[in-house]
């Protein structure tokens, strides 16, 4: 049962996540007229049929609400951190191989393209080498050991000399910072930071 749940657990994960990164005109709720153009519920249009209804999910309604809701947050409104990065973490957190991520991948349907990020190489000096300093985070993320305490946007991280990938996810490089308030670490993209 222990795998069963832990497998359920990573999709639904998976799922969530995608849920925050997609636009909300791209959600089958905004399609058949649930939501809006702000993931605001439809009062008018009544969950009458069997698609409305898997369209409106419980699990929908949450990734929505929980959606909305960062939007609040400064800095929230655009995609929450890095899909790539946040991937990597659950590759991490669950010792998934590449071969398997991408298989989950095309399971749940996410278009690689949709992960690609425009390149800030400006912070890169030689060899995929992130310039030693100070830097801070574009958007929320969750420290890498714990997966539960947030990184808030505009948080302070320090990137260490010698910062090279400590991995990738579809090509995209990962590197490894220590947020400063914990003095814990956190996986980043290039396209996440900003000095």
């Amino acid at each position: 049962m222990g795998l069963l749940k832990r497998a359920a657990d990573l999709t639904y994960t998976f799922r969530f996540i995608r849920m925050l990164v997609l636009d909300w005109k791209e959600w089958d709720a905004y399609k058949l007229g649930l939501i809006d153009e702000n993931g605001k519920r439809n009062k008018n249009e009544k969950l009458d049929s069997s698609e409305k209804k898997d369209a409106y999910t419980p699990f929908i309604r949450l990734c929505a609400n929980i959606k909305r809701l960062v939007a609040n947050i400064p800095g929230g409104g655009s995609k929450l951190g890095s899909f790539a990065s946040a991937l990597y973490l659950i590759k991490e957190h669950y010792q998934l191989t590449d071969d398997q991520l991408h298989r989950i991948n095309d399971k749940l349907g996410i278009d690689k393209l949709d992960i690609v990020l425009e390149s800030n190489e400006w912070f890169l000096i030689d060899n995929n080498t992130i310039g030693p300093g100070v830097y801070r985070v574009k958007e929320p993320k969750l420290l890498a050991k714990s997966c539960d305490e947030m990184v808030w946007a505009k948080d302070q991280i320090r990137i260490e000399e010698d910062c090279t990938p400590v991995g990738d996810v579809f090509g995209i490089p990962i590197y490894e910072a220590i947020h400063i308030k914990t003095n814990q670490k956190i996986f980043i993209t290039i396209n996440e930071i900003y000095r």
